[in-house]
């Protein structure tokens, strides 16, 4: 009789892999390129009438960092997620763009040469990453040597001058750094890593301290570490004076804290403590007080006769693009002052490429910040997850707050747009940031599945 006997065990299912998609990495690397050249021939030509003498120099060194990233990701994680790297190739091409433009309007201070070294430096640092990291696991075992050096660097711009209000700056001589663009990585290697050690301790609450309806939050002794990183964040507020951030570390935690145990009581008991705190250093401090002032009364200084402050000559960018835009460097966003190229360079995009450029920009951002967290949930170890999930978060974050500051939704925080505006640190950490999400994608996408889940 045909079939199998009862004590044989069923054939072994075949697993398959996901194909690997760098062929289309690739051509959408190529494209990314172009556009960015295309960006820059077009604002020469809007500005002198005629294609910028450095333009096929340009795109060249921009085609020869993204082919050199993708030479080392197609070595080392052949099967990443194709749309990382072309979506932060893009991104940082159009802020090389932007700032260019920004600089005809201050031939005293340009800032895209130096941008473009920075890029450089981060383009470097992603190839490094990608190729000495072989198993995202292994920053596992620099969780505490992480959060201590995130520490530290936290701390160290208390000790130099202010800049703009604010101390997250070392300036020494012509070199500048922001530390707190790289603790944000090496805190979300922390939180990671302690989260996925003791989820299962932070998801039991026993017996609830407040309970309404279905929702429960954590009794006092679970409530204890997300205490402690609020007052951290606050304090970080009170001595530097950067209210971004304190609510980017704030919000990093309370995210993946509610990834890790899935209580939702953590995000109510977050944003609970952290409107608590926002408004207590919002009325008492006298530097984010006026900020809040400013967004709470956007066009007072027009009205006392001192002409438009920053977010005014923002909101009234943000008009004159309408719904098309006036055209690469045919806006006048560098009315806006000193931030134009740093803060405030989302005013320019808004003006010069409107509504719907700012909508292709953002989606641009959501489709990395998704694929960041595709890939985390892709993963079965729990410390990957989280790290995906936490820097994807990270770059969620930063844009949500940049982008409300500066279309007046919310008090602005003196936050770098990412990839988009000038800022050395910003644009390396970003770099290093998608080389991490390559990184655990590859781990994602490349364990076997099953043929019929493939």
């Amino acid at each position: 009789m045909a079939g199998t006997s009862a004590g044989t065990a069923p054939p072994a299912v075949p697993a398959v892999r996901v194909p690997r998609r760098r062929g289309t990495e690739l051509t959408l690397l190529v494209v990314a390129v172009l556009l960015s050249v295309y960006g820059y021939c077009a604002v020469g030509l809007a500005k002198n009438d005629t294609v910028p003498p450095g333009a096929a120099g340009y795109g060249a060194g921009l085609g020869v960092l993204a082919l050199v990233a993708h030479l080392a990701v197609r070595l080392r994680a052949p099967y990443a997620d194709p749309l990382l790297l072309p979506i932060a190739v893009l991104l940082n091409g159009l802020g090389l763009v932007l700032i260019y433009r920004l600089d005809l309007e201050t031939p005293h201070d340009e800032a895209a040469p130096a941008q473009l070294i920075w890029s450089t430096v981060g383009v470097g640092l992603f190839i490094a990453v990608v190729l000495s990291l072989r198993d995202h696991r292994l920053l596992q075992r620099y969780a505490y040597l992480s959060v201590v050096t995130a520490l530290a660097l936290m701390i160290v711009p208390i000790l130099f001058p202010a800049v703009n209000g604010a101390r997250i700056w070392i300036r020494i001589g012509g070199f500048s750094i922001q530390p707190g663009e790289f603790a944000k990585i090496l805190l979300a290697v922390f939180f990671a890593s302690y989260l996925a050690a003791n989820r299962n301790a932070l998801a039991y609450t026993g017996r609830t301290l407040w309970r309404f309806k279905r929702l429960q939050l954590p009794t006092g002794r679970v409530l204890g570490p997300i205490v402690a990183i609020w007052l951290l964040s606050v304090g970080v507020l009170v001595l530097e004076r950067d209210l971004g951030t304190s609510l980017l570390f704030f919000g990093l935690f309370v995210i993946l804290l509610y990834v890790a145990t899935g209580r939702i009581g953590w995000i109510a008991v977050g944003l609970l403590l952290a409107a608590l705190g926002a408004f207590a250093v919002g009325s008492l401090e006298p530097h984010v007080h006026s900020r809040v002032e400013d967004w709470l009364h956007p066009f007072a200084s027009i009205e006392a006769g001192r002409g438009p402050n920053q977010l005014a000559q923002s909101l009234f960018a943000f008009a004159a693009g309408g719904m098309l835009g006036t055209g690469l460097g045919l806006g006048h966003s560098i009315l806006i002052g000193f931030a134009a190229k740093s803060d405030f360079i989302l005013a320019t995009a808004g003006e010069e490429l409107g509504l719907s450029g700012l909508c292709a920009i953002f989606l641009l951002y959501a489709l990395l910040v998704e694929r960041g967290f595709r890939a985390g949930l892709a993963l079965r170890d729990a410390f990957g997850r989280l790290l995906a999930i936490g820097l994807a978060s990270i770059l969620a974050l930063q844009v949500f707050v940049i982008a409300g500051g500066v279309m007046g939704l919310i008090p602005l925080t003196g936050m770098a747009m990412p990839f988009l505006a000038q800022g050395g640190s910003s644009v390396v950490t970003n770099w290093i940031i998608v080389a991490l999400l390559i990184r655990v994608s590859d781990s994602a996408r490349g364990q076997p599945v099953p043929a019929e889940a493939a």
